[in-house]
């Protein structure tokens, strides 16, 4: 029944009053509740508040997540996410809006762990951390490695057991870490950076991080952000090996090799030796091979040029027998020229006999004594000229010679450094060093005054 406003039993609220009404009403009945729908409109403003609408495919409702109840969260919320959330329903005063107050907030129909490896799995494989680009090379033959687990656990208990069966000498270094736990990822991460501090002295090549089997909850920490981004950063490699063959975590993504189990890691390390021994040996026997087949064929041929090759003695014997038959028709050929000469020469002796030049040697032997006894008296006469006039220039000469007037107290003097003869007083100046020849020896002087 409607009421008249002017009714005195009408009661009349300012619009404030009506809204606080409403609020006291919605949060005194509906102190908790649970609602589902898919996230929509997601904003984070400033203050890191989550403002959104849940909505389904009738109606909708306005929500608040606070910052300060989001740390318990395990996933990112994102629009077109179906959420089951906890919390009050209240009225925003200010605009007359009622909206949830969410406490608590789930996925839908997929856990918060899974959601949230989901999320950060998609995150760093935008980045590149998973690429094989990225990863660095495992070493051909592992002898010095670094163990990041639990000192206590079975992980550590099965890996030491490979080794201790192997026969290969190894150098194994164990970082003790919580591997569950919340404060699990920090101390997996501060190992990890401990590694790279102390990788000169220790001198690791390999590391193995990992721990036994569990439940997605217990394997949480090695698919935390902090972890992956260490594994990532660490300059040694890294093989990861956490849980059981069907466990798959974040950390096995990033790391440089995944291995099922920590045993399995283990078993990689000596397969890993097993095979370079495998191959040393593969290269012991090649080169052995190889060798035997060089000296073989080595001796084929030293067997061969055994056969070519003639004996000295032989070889001595045949050539000497070629000297001797090329010796006897030397000889004979000589003999047969000597006689063809003897021949020409006596034929040669019987006509210069019938043309003898007897006389005309008399004749012309006396003319050339004549001309012997002329030329004697011309060369005497034509010797006798030329001393004389020797005597004349020699003469000449010794009066020109600068020495034989010097010997006489007369002296050169010359300019320094460039030894130039002087001839006039002004072409020096006092304080001037000059050089002055004299008949035997020389004398350096500074001149003191010059007129």
């Amino acid at each position: 029944m409607l009421i008249p406003y002017a009714n005195e039993e009408a009661s009349v609220f300012s619009v404030s009053e009506l809204n606080a009404r409403i609020r006291n009403l919605l949060e005194s009945n509906l102190p908790f509740v649970w609602v589902k729908g898919e996230i929509s409109n997601f904003r984070i403003p400033a203050s890191g508040h989550w403002y959104f609408t849940l909505k389904d495919e009738q109606s909708q409702i306005r929500a608040v997540f606070f910052r300060g109840l989001q740390r318990n969260l395990r996933f990112q919320a994102e629009s077109g996410l179906q959420v089951v959330c906890q919390g009050r329903v209240s009225v925003y005063e200010p605009r007359g809006e009622y909206q949830l107050i969410v406490e608590l907030m789930e996925p839908q129909g997929i856990g918060a762990l899974q959601l949230a490896f989901e999320q950060l799995k998609k995150k760093l494989e935008s980045e590149g951390l998973f690429d094989s680009s990225r990863k660095l090379p495992l070493p051909s033959c592992p002898q010095s490695i670094g163990i990041i687990t639990s000192p206590t656990g079975a992980a550590i208990r099965d890996i030491l057991k490979v080794f201790q069966r192997s026969p290969y000498p190894l150098n194994v270094t164990i970082l003790p870490v919580r591997v569950q736990g919340a404060e699990a990822a920090g101390e997996i991460a501060a190992a990890l950076a401990c590694v790279d501090t102390l990788k000169d002295a220790f001198d690791w090549d390999l590391l193995i991080v990992g721990r036994g089997g569990g439940s997605m909850e217990d394997l949480q920490p090695f698919n935390e952000e902090i972890v992956a981004r260490s594994i990532a950063d660490s300059s040694i490699p890294i093989i990861s090996a956490v849980g059981h063959e069907i466990d798959f975590s974040i950390s096995d993504l990033v790391a440089d090799l995944r291995m099922p189990t920590p045993t399995a890691a283990a078993e990689w390390v000596v397969a890993r030796l097993e095979g370079l021994e495998r191959e040393l040996s593969g290269f012991r026997d090649r080169l052995h091979r190889l060798f035997a087949q060089k000296i073989d064929s080595h001796r084929q041929k030293l067997h061969y040029l055994e056969k070519r090759l003639v004996h000295p003695g032989r070889k001595l014997q045949d050539l000497r027998l070629s000297l001797d038959d090329r010796m006897e028709r030397l000889q004979l050929a000589y003999a047969n020229r000597l006689e063809a000469l003897r021949t020409v020469h006596a034929h040669l002796k019987a006509r210069l006999t019938i043309a003898s030049p007897d006389r005309m040697i008399v004749q012309n032997r006396k003319v050339l004594l004549q001309a012997m006894k002329d030329l004697a008296t011309h060369y005497r006469s034509l010797l006798t000229a030329c001393r004389l006039h020797f005597q004349g220039y020699a003469e000449r000469l010794a009066g020109l010679n600068p020495l034989s007037v010097l010997a006489r107290g007369y002296s050169i003097t010359y300019r320094l450094p460039e030894k130039s003869i002087l001839r006039k007083s002004r072409e020096v100046l006092p304080g001037q060093d000059i050089l002055v020849q004299l008949s035997e020896g020389e004398l350096t002087c500074t001149v003191k005054k010059s007129e």
